[in-house]
């Protein structure tokens, strides 16, 4: 039985469960992996009484429902984290399974979670590691070729731009305001994105990108936070949150 031959329910169905249990995952990587603790090793346990959570405590989505938040044993909130990377995974997964049943929306929904991921942790910590960042530019050359019908050529001249492009900004911004401007997993996540959709849709990222970046910072001016010259600007987050609402875009224009 071919992919579209299943009921149309079917793959978004899957889609959403495979990505809330891969957002539970991914959730504790981003809790525990700036603090240094792995996420391999050890049973789930409360961050505050530390006792070790049952099995129905760590159903994706429901558990943190049923519990209100908090744990069972001494009421400590849990992190909303947890819940906001579930659906969010957890959606992505339903939508592009449901557009692209099969491998190709399996490969779409592998892309959309690492991206959230990458802007998660770029979001809370200013960080985009090699240890996802050369992965995901890896399956651009592997298995994105089964899910998106770019030449090989435009995706290595879409890595060496991406990842070119932002060093020579980085490099000329340090070389002029004498300060670092951009860290370095920003080039290396356009390098990779740039290896997953082509040269040709890289502007449609930096552009969405740049107008997202505007508009979360004319909220923020607008609730009375503060903007400057020096506010730190998590780009690799909205590089993330670009790329595949730009490849769609690159679709629509005939880019790609």
């Amino acid at each position: 039985m071919s992919p579209h031959q299943l009921p149309l329910w079917f793959w978004p169905l899957c889609g959403f469960v495979l990505g809330a249990i891969i957002g539970s995952f991914l959730a504790t990587l981003i809790l525990r992996w700036p603090e240094r603790r792995s996420v391999l090793t050890g049973r789930s346990a409360c961050d505050a009484c530390g006792r070790t959570l049952s099995a129905i405590e760590l159903v994706p989505l429901l558990s943190a429902l049923v519990q209100r938040g908090q744990c069972r044993t001494c009421a400590a909130p849990i992190d909303f984290l947890h819940l906001k990377v579930e659906l969010g995974c957890a959606a992505a997964g339903a939508i592009l399974l449901g557009l692209a049943p099969g491998i190709e929306g399996l490969g779409w929904a592998i892309l959309a979670w690492l991206l959230i991921t990458l802007a998660v942790l770029d979001y809370r910590h200013f960080w985009l590691p090699d240890a996802l960042t050369l992965p995901l530019a890896f399956l651009g050359f592997t298995l994105a070729m089964w899910v998106n019908p770019v030449p090989l050529t435009d995706r290595i001249i879409g890595a060496l731009a991406g990842y070119g492009g932002l060093m020579l900004i980085a490099i000329g911004y340090r070389w002029l305001r004498g300060r670092e401007g951009m860290g370095g997993g920003d080039p290396k996540l356009l390098g990779a994105l740039g290896a997953w959709l082509g040269w040709q849709v890289l502007p449609l990222v930096l552009l969405i990108a740049s107008l997202a970046a505007l508009l979360t910072a004319l909220l923020h001016a607008l609730r009375g936070g503060e903007v400057t010259s020096t506010t730190h600007v998590p780009l690799g987050t909205f590089l993330a949150i670009a790329a595949i609402p730009a490849w769609m875009a690159g679709q629509l224009l005939g880019l790609v």
